[in-house]
């Protein structure tokens, strides 16, 4: 199973590990936070971050999970990538996570592929008439093909 280490600015990590808590019933294994500040040095991060990723190293490697592409917390991850043991993805949310709890026993180029995809295709755009509610949500991911139609 890979290990995931979801580096993030403030408590971002421990919200989306608590959403998925409650999303599955119970705490999902093999999966870690680390807070990043805005005044942390990634430079002195480092030696706390391979801690976590050897404890979360079961043998399959572990996944990187971050908000901000060029952030901190992305900046960490970068120094600390292994190609095919630890690699990482930026722009974490929901379902992004739920991707990456469900794939995580298929090997990193699955995880990989499957982890990108599940977050961009759960960001919609969802359009709402005053009277009938949600009518159509357009997919991210599939540049504005409807996903969602209600009548």
């Amino acid at each position: 199973m890979i290990g995931i280490l979801i580096i993030a600015h403030g408590n971002l990590g421990d919200a989306l590990i608590n959403c998925m808590t409650h999303v599955l019933g119970k705490r999902p294994e093999g999966i870690a936070s680390m807070q990043v500040a805005g005044t942390d040095s990634p430079r002195e991060l480092m030696p706390s971050a391979q801690r976590m990723i050897n404890a979360l190293d079961e043998g399959d490697g572990v996944l990187i999970i971050t908000d901000i592409f060029g952030a901190s917390p992305s900046n960490l991850a970068c120094k600390m990538l292994v190609p095919g043991r630890v690699e990482a993805v930026a722009g974490a949310n929901v379902p992004m996570l739920v991707r990456a709890i469900t794939y995580r026993t298929r090997g990193m180029e699955t995880l990989l592929k499957r982890v990108v995809s599940g977050g961009c295709e759960g960001v919609f755009h969802i359009a709402a008439d005053p009277i009938l509610g949600p009518q159509i949500a357009h997919s991210a991911a599939n540049e504005g093909v409807p996903a969602l139609n209600r009548h």
